[in-house]
């Protein structure tokens, strides 16, 4: 009895605490609660493991042919033979590409796909797409080509395709559908200012005025509606005025009919013209009424002329100019600094090269493109001095043009210390496009504001935007001569040899980041014609927009 309670009497150990926890060292328990800790570390030293193994296995750099091909044809298979969860599980953005492509056949009716790859150019696979259309009895066979790119997905080094709704059409941005049914629009038959029909197959840059024009218009042209395959634009469409697109026409609509002030001469002419570079973009206008003669762009997807926004570059300065004159800081012929640099709210600003003129007039500096001579009188405006400008003596930057058909009606935002500066000459975040630019040379034509227009506003009585105020006849008179001047014996001197005396012209060229070259701008009048144009890194706009505008104005004025 007295050896069993001593042994007992040893059983009752009190806890012990090591490192933080609670060991009982009682017979072999005390050894498990170490066994814990050697085991915690064991467990991290092999998760430790496994991770750098998966990371080893995570392959990166650039795809093989056979990774390209591989998930391109994964995700064609899967898209034609109707597995869409299969076919979004390829992409890097399974949601999106699901509920596009389940569209494809519950909204858009399209039936029977064949998708035919070419040949892969790097990262890229160029495709083709037959299929049959159908919706109440009525079909049609659609075709169209895309194409897709595969990327290689960070987290593990999966190829997938990289998932845009262009994939699927080449007409889709991202967050737009395709439909078929019966358009809620009439078509329109568009005419010119002559009466004869506009047609994107003879006009290829009116592809997305048409569009606008129908979307305007159609319900009150006295038109009747179709069945069609549709782009429905989504929001962020939608947030840039894209109009909806009709891709395949199943039944045909009676056509309403819309009279535009198009000129069939200089239409056919700047769709000739701007041909001649990659990026290109025009607008002609008639000064004294307001009316639009011609648009154009090299590229066909989106209106650039129109709906562009774009820095402007020393387009600007005939705003900018109008102001210093209006506000007596400048004068045409009076003395004005140019020098090489001017720093103004922390920016050094350079000329073209750090060229200066030493007792120069403002004419001179105008004629040249001096951007100092323009920096150096920021200090003495107003920050929202340039945007009062813009909107209440050239109608801009109010976002209320009535044009017929959806526009970026400029942008010239109040701001402060260099980025004030900047907007002086036309970077910054002030932001045009040809439109506003010739309609800034018309101003100047005619003295006043003229909103620009493609329809007439008797034909639905809309109300046409103003100005609030002119500019003075000092004012007006010097900006006359500055652009005179600069047609003559400036910088736009050689495009517009020939065309004097009654003309005017100001040239362009606006730094963007990540491009080698600048866009090249072009502004000028000549009689009762006014234009402007922009070339995409093109370069100095009085050799790349320049020769453009030009030519246009040389037809008529």
């Amino acid at each position: 009895m007295g050896n069993r309670r001593r042994v007992a009497e040893r059983r009752r150990t009190r806890p012990v605490m090591v490192g933080g926890m609670v060991a009982l060292v009682v017979g072999g328990a005390g050894f498990g609660v170490y066994a814990l800790y050697d085991g915690g570390a064991a467990a991290e030293g092999r998760a430790a493991t496994a991770a750098a193994e998966k990371a080893k296995a995570v392959k990166t750099g650039p795809l093989s042919a056979t990774e390209v091909t591989t998930a391109a044809q994964g995700f064609l298979t899967a898209w034609q033979q109707g597995r869409v969860t299969q076919a979004a599980a390829v992409t890097d953005d399974s949601a999106a590409a699901t509920a596009l492509l389940t569209g494809y056949t519950k909204d858009a009716h399209i039936t029977g796909v064949t998708l035919t790859a070419g040949t892969r150019d790097g990262d890229k696979v160029p495709f083709s797409v037959k299929g049959t259309v159908t919706y109440k009895g009525v079909s049609k066979p659609l075709t169209y080509d895309s194409a897709l790119t595969v990327v290689r997905r960070t987290a593990d080094g999966k190829p997938l395709v990289d998932w845009h709704a262009s994939v699927v059409h080449p007409d889709l941005q991202d967050g737009d559908t395709l439909v078929t049914g019966e358009s809620g629009t009439p078509p329109v038959t568009a005419l010119d200012r002559n009466g004869g029909e506009i047609t994107a197959t003879k006009y290829p840059s009116l592809g997305t005025v048409l569009d606008g024009l129908r979307e305007k218009y159609g319900k009150t042209a006295g038109g009747k509606a179709g069945v069609e395959l549709q782009v429905v634009r989504g929001k962020a469409s939608k947030a840039k005025k894209a109009s909806d697109k009709t891709l395949l026409e199943l039944s045909k609509g009676t056509p309403g009919t819309v009279k535009t002030t198009l000129s069939p001469t200089l239409q056919a002419a700047a769709e000739q013209q701007v041909t001649k570079q990659a990026k290109a973009s025009v607008v002609v206008m008639r000064p004294s009424t307001g009316e639009i003669l011609a648009v154009a762009n090299t590229n066909h997807g989106f209106n650039t002329a129109f709906q562009g926004s774009l820095a402007p570059g020393s387009t600007m300065k005939v705003i900018t100019s109008s102001l210093l004159l209006d506000k007596g800081l400048a004068s045409a012929d009076k003395a004005h600094p140019c020098p090489k640099t001017f720093t103004y709210g922390g920016w050094k600003f350079h000329n073209d090269d750090d060229f200066q003129i030493e007792g120069g007039t403002f004419k001179a500096s105008f004629a040249r493109s001096c951007n100092t001579a323009f920096i150096s009188q920021a200090g003495k405006l107003e920050n929202d001095d340039l945007t009062k400008q813009a909107q209440q003596v050239f109608g801009l930057s109010m976002n209320n043009w009535a044009i017929g058909v959806p526009t970026f009606d400029g942008s010239v935002p109040v701001q402060s210390a260099a980025q004030k500066a900047a907007s002086l000459i036309g970077q910054g975040g002030v932001r045009m496009n040809p439109l506003n630019m010739a309609s800034v040379a018309s101003t100047v034509k005619t003295g006043a504001f003229h909103q620009p227009y493609l329809v007439s506003p008797t034909v639905d009585n809309r109300t046409l935007a103003t100005a609030s105020r002119t500019m003075s006849a000092s004012t007006l008179s010097q900006l006359r001569e500055l652009m005179q001047y600069t047609a003559a014996y400036g910088t736009a001197a050689e495009a517009m040899s020939g065309l004097g005396p009654n003309y005017g012209a100001k040239t362009g060229s606006a730094e963007v980041d990540g491009q080698k070259k600048p866009n090249g701008w072009f502004t000028a009048y000549r009689g009762d014609l006014a234009a402007a144009g922009v070339v995409q890194a093109g370069g100095h706009g009085g050799d790349t927009a320049g020769p453009i505008v030009a030519s246009l104005l040389r037809m008529g004025g």
